[in-house]
């Protein structure tokens, strides 16, 4: 059976095409994917992640303890900012992403993926026994993100005085908790803007004020086409259990120093950089007619050397794009196999845009 946010009436009110969502009903669009995608990166879209997982960590071993669960290093964290980072098994594959946020001393904030959801929770617990600390999932709490360049600005205009003198005053990757209201300049669309976490009935007010502002309702159709153009991996696509940070273009995530940190999957990781990394996530862009779907298979020549893991039409750029995991020695002069044709497909970065602007690159 699936479950609905307390935005579930506000999605129907809205006109929302429902789907099942890793167990969720939440909305795929509510009329135009396309225009929803063009409103955040022109003005500003909300969206209802109120299906993430919000789990709270108290306690003085809890800096230790995340120190041995994420591959970032979390004592690199300054006061009330926020850190990407995957959590991995004992073999390096990604058991999840996921940002961790500094609270106060002792005190950490973890958004994680539904999808996994049961396993996240069944891993920390585990690896936990033994700290002094408190893990605590919120499922109290609805999250609503609201995104594109003038989302900060609308945003502040509907909360409390006191929650938008501190949210105003946040730099990316920063976060505040006033009161109920926890606010996090962070998000999944290359645009800024914040992600909010507040009680039911405060977050069914923000969303129904933010739409009679002229906030467009957006949905899981157009917040996949912004983070892929974005360059913003998708868990399950891009990355899972059997593969590792190195070989899905997350390298950067992970804190090689100090070298005595022995975080779960560290030798793994380390032994496959000592080895040569056998595949690499790359960014493409399908100059002709078509549209790079997941599970295309590329090749060099007429070798067979990789595939598709997340592809679409990009609406900014007015082209397909994708990410693909090809090995590593792999040519600069890919082709895709669409049906019974074989394209040409460009290699680029695989942030395709920032801040509405094309970032397109050879690489």
């Amino acid at each position: 059976m699936t479950a609905r946010t307390p935005l579930y009436e506000c999605h129907l009110e809205a006109g929302g095409k429902i789907v099942d969502f890793s167990g969720w009903q939440l909305p795929i669009h509510y009329g135009s994917l396309i225009d929803e995608h063009h409103a955040v990166r022109q003005s500003a879209g909300v969206f209802d992640v109120s299906h993430m997982t919000i789990v709270d960590i108290a306690g003085p071993d809890s800096l230790k303890f995340l120190r041995l669960l994420l591959a970032n290093d979390p004592a690199t964290l300054k006061p009330g900012c926020a850190l990407y980072t995957c959590m991995l098994n004992q073999q390096g594959g990604v058991i999840d992403d996921l940002i961790v946020y500094w609270c106060g001393p002792d005190n950490y904030r973890l958004i994680v993926n539904a999808a996994t959801r049961e396993n996240d929770l069944q891993w920390m617990a585990e690896h936990s026994a033994g700290f002094d600390l408190t893990l605590a999932e919120q499922p109290q709490l609805a999250m609503i993100a609201v995104q594109g360049p003038d989302a900060i600005a609308i945003s502040r205009a509907h909360m409390p005085a006191e929650v938008a003198t501190a949210a105003g005053e946040l730099q990316r990757f920063q976060a505040c908790q006033i009161g109920d209201w926890f606010v996090a300049r962070t998000g999944y669309t290359g645009e800024d803007g914040y992600e909010i976490a507040l009680g039911a009935k405060e977050a069914v007010g923000l969303w129904r004020d933010l739409l009679q502002a002229g906030v467009a309702a957006c949905g899981l159709g157009a917040r996949d086409t912004l983070r892929l153009e974005a360059g913003m991996n998708l868990y399950g696509h891009d990355m899972d259990e059997s593969e590792t940070p190195l070989t899905s273009g997350l390298g950067w995530t992970v804190a090689w120093q100090p070298d005595d940190r022995q975080f779960i999957g560290r030798d793994a990781l380390e032994a496959q950089r000592s080895d040569g990394v056998a595949k690499e996530l790359i960014g493409l862009v399908l100059e002709d007619k078509g549209v790079l779907r997941e599970g295309q298979v590329l090749f060099d020549a007429d070798r067979e050397v990789g595939v598709i893991t997340s592809g679409t039409f990009s609406p900014t750029l007015q082209k397909s794009i994708a990410f693909a995991r090809v090995e590593a020695g792999a040519g600069a002069a890919l082709q895709v196999q669409i049906r019974t044709r074989r394209l040409p497909v460009t290699r680029t970065s695989r942030v395709f845009v920032r801040n509405g602007k094309s970032l397109l690159s050879s690489s």
